[in-house]
């Protein structure tokens, strides 16, 4: 007997799903620390996730967080201490993935963001030395501490790129001595992790997932491949061929998140602790409040 018509017909082809578009807003310009987020889009790592991710850098980087609560971009990064200071300011904040595992901290008496103002610079500077008539108040650099540098504006800076701006004052002749988070007894903390809105959190878990299995592949492929992915990040981000970032690249390798989503809670616990004995914040908000593990 003849078959069925319908047998003979080739299935119809399936339909791709949908890419779903997102916005990421980075810290401050690009740099080698942002290593996986650039090579997961290169090697369509999020297209495979069902991804379309866009990178952004703030015109000034104290805008990110501002931003994300609004709802105006996806997922912001930070470090983990500005991550505690805006939450306990009410922002609705969370962190889902981590890029570098531990803060690395400058100098003091100048700063750029709060967590160099309300951390680093109470730790350098007791607070009787701060009551002295002769104290000059910490100035707020803007985001420009190699111009306050070169014009004597400050001595120093407390949360300046440990991986960068040694090295760029040393272009201008400047000489520098680093003195890191945990010789001033500030318990350790992630270094650049990934924030999205916390009151979408549930709603977009899945997303949040995806994206964060992306970073995983990207993280892999480049400690796998080092000198591939430094080939890579330079030949798409020209801008980053520099001696200064191709000397950071080794270090940076070595504090890479090979597990972007895993959340070490006791650290975040910590820290918390930490910034209510030293009496910078009135309360201990719960880690869940803090940072999740998407997966």
């Amino acid at each position: 007997e003849a078959a069925p018509t319908m047998a003979l017909a080739p299935a119809p082809p399936l339909e791709p799903p949908p890419v779903k578009h997102l916005t990421l807003m980075l810290d401050w310009y690009l740099s080698p620390q942002h290593a996986a987020l650039v090579i997961a889009k290169e090697r369509g790592l999020y297209i495979n996730q069902g991804l379309e991710v866009e990178i952004q850098s703030p015109a000034d980087p104290s805008i990110a967080i501002k931003l994300l609560t609004a709802g105006e971009v996806d997922l912001a990064l930070t470090r983990q201490p500005l991550l505690h200071l805006q939450a306990h300011n009410g922002a609705p904040i969370i962190r889902i993935a981590t890029l570098t595992e531990n803060t690395l901290a400058g100098l003091h008496y100048g700063y750029t963001t709060g967590e160099g103002r309300d951390l680093s610079i109470p730790r350098l500077l007791p607070r009787s030395v701060q009551q002295t008539d002769d104290f000059a108040a910490p100035v707020n650099l803007h985001f420009d501490p190699i111009r306050a540098m070169r014009e004597g504006q400050i001595d120093a800076v407390s949360d300046g790129f440990y991986h960068y701006l040694p090295q760029q004052l040393a272009t201008e002749g400047i000489n520098t001595h680093i003195i890191r988070f945990d010789e001033l007894d500030i318990p350790r903390s992630d270094g650049l992790v990934v924030l999205a809105n916390s009151d979408t959190l549930a709603r977009r878990a899945d997303t949040w997932s995806r994206f964060v299995l992306a970073l995983e592949q990207a993280s892999h492929w480049i400690v796998d491949n080092p000198d591939a992915a430094w080939e890579l990040l330079i030949s798409t981000h020209p801008v980053l061929d520099n001696d200064i970032n191709a000397g950071a690249w080794e270090d940076i390798l070595r504090r890479m998140a090979l597990n972007p989503a895993a959340l070490d809670s006791r650290r975040y616990a910590a820290f918390e602790t930490f910034l209510q004995q030293t009496g910078i914040t009135s309360e201990v908000l719960l880690v869940s409040r803090l940072a999740v593990d998407p997966h």
